[in-house]
């Protein structure tokens, strides 16, 4: 009986979820096993006899989840299980060299690279799609003026394509992180018991090299028991940093599509309900959805920072906790992307709300070029400011036309002619350098998605 939601299949896709299903998880390591003792054979560590069968049984199929789990009610030790399994298969001669020289958290560790390995070339392209998404928008809205909101204040006018360009300029930066760091955190420890390289000798870093190499890792440069958990205290903070960038995104699309602003709205689908009570609501739950998982990503980066101090050359303390964190992030995080690729997609932009928005402050978003413009005329720039701040406020109080109220002031109308003022009062004439700040992202983004076969 399913007790998560990740269980009943609410979160993360179907590939995703498989690459930690326990019966796939299994095989990641089993893998590992038949990988490490091709290489001992080949590098004459093991007889090659041995190395063969260890490995054809290994990647028989034959050791399954129920197997292992009969084992493990009486070891209590899961990856002893695995090892008993293997052994019960093998001929008497080979049983020796099965998981020789090995310790329980190389076969761990190393597993866990090989499902984040496959993780990331499932969650990677999603980033990539999600970036092209964004940059349509970026491109379809990049001459249409809106209001800029600073402290949820009316602060000035700023394309309204910029937003997504923003946007799809951090997700590129989270696609670099990624591949700069898995030379970090895709590791392989084959080294034993302290990270000595135990009773493989001085061929234990040619053989770890090897295997890294065969399984499409790195090889750790040194170890204790385990790989050091700064590594996957990286993976964990990219992972909560890409949800931060995605909540980012949520947030705004949240308090855009408020009915007070409404210039956006989530799709929504026939038949779909916004409230049991309230039949007109059309509530924007997948952005909301993404905020609160973006929580849970944030404190699972906490716990893996934890994990970094273990004693010695290592205890269990990170151990139960990783069995969570680490397929949860990733699967939560796959939720977090198919959520906010169906949102962009079917985003509806109100042009019109954009544009009447802007004159909601009767002209006081203008403010910032009126004082430009009195400046550049040689008036004081605290003064002119002064000035301003007066008329603008007073206007507030009155609930008057800015525009109006700043050519009947003689300290500020007098300095400004009305061809002066029109120009000043067009929001398409304050979209400064968006549009090139939108192509130089468009074509940055293209390059790093290219570099990195995503495109």
């Amino acid at each position: 009986m399913p007790i998560l939601p990740i269980d009943s299949g609410r979160y993360g896709s179907n590939e995703i979820r498989n690459i930690f299903e326990e019966e796939h998880r299994l095989r990641y390591q089993l893998d590992f096993e038949a990988q490490v003792a091709s290489s001992q054979g080949k590098l004459n560590l093991i007889p090659k006899n041995a190395s063969r069968e260890i490995s054809l049984i290994a990647r028989s199929n034959k050791i399954t989840i129920n197997k292992i789990k009969e084992l493990e009610s009486i070891s209590e030790h899961d990856t002893a299980s695995i090892v008993q399994a293997l052994s019960q298969y093998c001929s008497p001669s080979t049983r020796p060299w099965i998981h020789y020289g090995l310790t329980s958290n190389d076969v761990v560790d190393t597993s866990t690279s090989m499902q984040l390995k496959d993780a990331f070339e499932i969650i990677e392209p999603k980033i990539s799609k999600l970036i092209s998404l964004i940059l349509n928008k970026a491109k379809r809205y990049s001459t249409l003026p809106s209001v800029g909101r600073t402290h949820g204040q009316h602060a000035s006018i700023i394309s309204f394509g910029l937003k997504f360009a923003v946007w799809a300029n951090e997700l590129s930066l989270h696609i670099e992180r990624i591949e700069e760091g898995k030379k970090r955190f895709l590791l392989c420890k084959t080294l034993g018991v302290v990270g000595t390289g135990s009773l493989m000798g001085l061929r234990a870093l040619a053989i770890q090299k090897d295997v890294a190499k065969s399984l499409g890792l790195y090889s750790v440069e040194a170890a204790t028991q385990v790989i050091p958990r700064e590594r996957l205290a990286e993976v964990q903070f990219i992972i909560s940093l890409i949800g931060c960038t995605l909540d980012k995104i949520a947030i705004e699309i949240r308090n855009l599509q408020r009915t007070e602003l409404g210039e956006v709205e989530e799709p929504f689908k026939k038949g779909q309900l916004g409230s049991s009570a309230v039949p007109v609501k059309r509530n924007p739950i997948k952005s909301e959805r993404v905020s609160s998982l973006a929580r849970i990503l944030r404190s699972f980066s906490n716990v893996a920072q934890e994990n970094v101090s273990l004693w010695h050359e290592r205890d269990l303390s990170n151990s139960a906790n990783e069995r969570f964190t680490i397929p949860m992030g990733v699967i939560l995080l796959d939720e977090m992307m198919n959520s906010m690729i169906k949102v962009i997609e079917g985003l509806t932009v109100n042009r019109q709300k954009i544009l009447d928005n802007i004159n909601k402050t009767k002209g006081r978003i203008y403010a910032e070029f009126i004082l430009e413009a009195l400046v550049k005329k040689g008036i004081p720039r605290m003064k002119a400011y002064d000035n301003i701040q007066r008329v603008a406020f007073q206007t507030l109080a009155d609930d008057k036309n800015f525009k109006e109220a700043i050519i009947q002031d003689p300290s500020i109308g007098s300095n400004l002619n009305r061809n002066e003022l029109r120009k000043i009062f067009d929001p398409n004439n304050h979209l400064a350098a968006s549009t090139k700040i939108i192509d130089n992202v468009i074509k940055k983004a293209k390059v790093i998605c290219r570099n990195y076969k995503l495109h």
